[in-house]
């Protein structure tokens, strides 16, 4: 049998602690798949006294994080520190130039300098290899680089966050509003204390970046993504999703065209019929569809120790084998500088929520700006009042450009009538 693989592991949180139990809990089956042994030989974090379940006493301990990637009994970097920038990027830029190959779980990183660390790797004719960084255990990567290699596809999309999906999903199932929920997410761990990155959209941002370089051969574009994230679903906008057929759900989703390419992260109504509305909890799915192909869903647990130490791991097997390949499934040079789509001349339907003053007048005013924007009422819903006099009033458009709704937004900004700021939920087509 050939030498062991040898590894440094930066980071030794719940991920970098899954790793280790991994490696020794199917170190026999790991070996055969990989045709040679997977060993760490030197670990990094800030706590070195911190318990973590794992027993470190046959590896080396360095302080200095970048120190791993300088080590000649190193083959290859695991980073799991995390952060866009700083440390894991110092990291990465080190491991590369030697010609270590470097497995990172790090969205962020990859979404902001991924095309520049793809070239350092093809440079230096070493692998990057990023399993763990979209949908944690699922292999998603692996499918579209590999798996439907052969394919163009069209469009990309999927739930991309557990945490808002897990937000989204209780609202639905108990009726509860965001912030309550959001609240019992954070006590039971499934939220961080600042939830800001994943309830505001960010984090499936990172993800959608990644999924639509890969998907469509494109450089990775983070900075043009149109992100909406969940903080304003209401749980009146649940229950009109659950009466009309619709589930509501955060959806990362990425088209390219002749027009260009064009990324969204936004709250969406799903068909009910639709493979995302019966994605539930902290679930994670992905949709890819290609030409020949035809729709692909990958599904599961997208976040947590197992998984995410599973996908790790399994870039770790590639890797032993002497299987490379560039990051994002073609030479840095072959991905195509695509110009961003604009969203005003997408065609779909829309929801509408509008808060409003119980007053005469108020639903003429709003359906005389959709009049005069070209926007199409399919149908329309008002409640009765509540307490404090307002009501809700909800709107479901036909199909129609996108930038006729949000002229009739714009028509009605400002108005006495209205209460709070309309929400708007883009149609997911089934």
């Amino acid at each position: 049998m050939a030498e062991k693989l040898r590894i440094a592991l930066a980071g030794l949180g719940t991920v970098g602690a899954g790793v280790i139990k991994l490696l020794v809990q199917n170190q026999a089956l790991i070996e055969r798949r990989a045709g040679r042994g997977i060993e760490i030989v030197a670990v990094s974090a800030r706590d070195r006294a911190r318990d973590r379940g794992v027993d470190l006493s046959a590896m080396e301990w360095v302080d200095d994080t970048a120190a791993l990637a300088t080590r000649d009994d190193v083959d290859a970097v695991v980073e799991l520190i995390g952060g866009s920038d700083g440390p894991a990027l110092t990291l990465a830029r080190a491991a590369l130039s030697r010609g270590k190959a470097f497995v990172t779980a790090n969205k962020a990183m990859l979404a902001h300098h991924g095309l520049e660390l793809a070239a350092a790797a093809e440079a230096a004719n070493t692998a990057l290899k990023y399993e763990a960084a979209v949908a944690g255990g699922i292999p998603v990567i692996k499918g579209l680089r590999e798996g439907a290699a052969a394919n163009a596809i069209d469009h990309v999309y999927g739930v991309l966050n557990g945490t808002c999906n897990y937000i989204l999903t209780t609202m639905e199932s108990e009726g509860r509003d965001f912030t309550e929920v959001l609240g019992e997410a954070q006590a039971l761990g499934y939220a961080e204390a600042d939830p800001s990155f994943d309830i505001d959209g960010v984090d499936a941002a990172h993800k959608l970046a990644i999924l639509s370089s890969l998907a469509f051969g494109t450089e990775v574009d983070f900075g043009s993504i149109q992100i909406t994230g969940i903080r304003h679903v209401l749980a009146a906008d649940i229950a009109e999703a659950a009466a009309l057929g619709f589930r509501v759900r955060l959806v990362g989703f990425g088209e390219a065209g002749s027009k260009g390419l064009f990324q969204r992260v936004h709250p969406c109504m799903v068909p009910i019929g639709h493979p995302l509305a019966h994605v539930t909890g902290s679930l994670n799915a992905v949709v890819a569809e290609g030409n020949f192909v035809g729709r692909l869903l990958f599904q599961g647990r997208g976040a947590g120790e197992g998984p995410t130490a599973s996908a790790v791991v399994a870039d770790l097997i590639d890797i032993a084998r002497g299987e490379y390949g560039p990051a994002f499934g073609m030479p840095v040079k072959s991905l195509s500088h695509a110009k961003v789509a604009p969203a005003g001349e997408r065609r779909g339907r829309s929801y509408l929520r509008f808060t409003v003053a119980d007053r005469p007048g108020v639903l003429a005013e709003l359906t005389a700006a959709m009049r005069d924007a070209g926007v199409s009422i399919e149908s329309l819903i008002q409640r009765g009042a509540a307490e404090d006099g307002s009501v809700l009033l909800v709107m479901v458009t036909h199909e129609g450009p996108e930038r006729c709704v949000m002229a009739a937004l714009e028509k009605l900004e400002g108005s006495p009538s209205l209460l709070g700021a309309p929400m708007l939920m883009h149609i997911l087509a089934n």
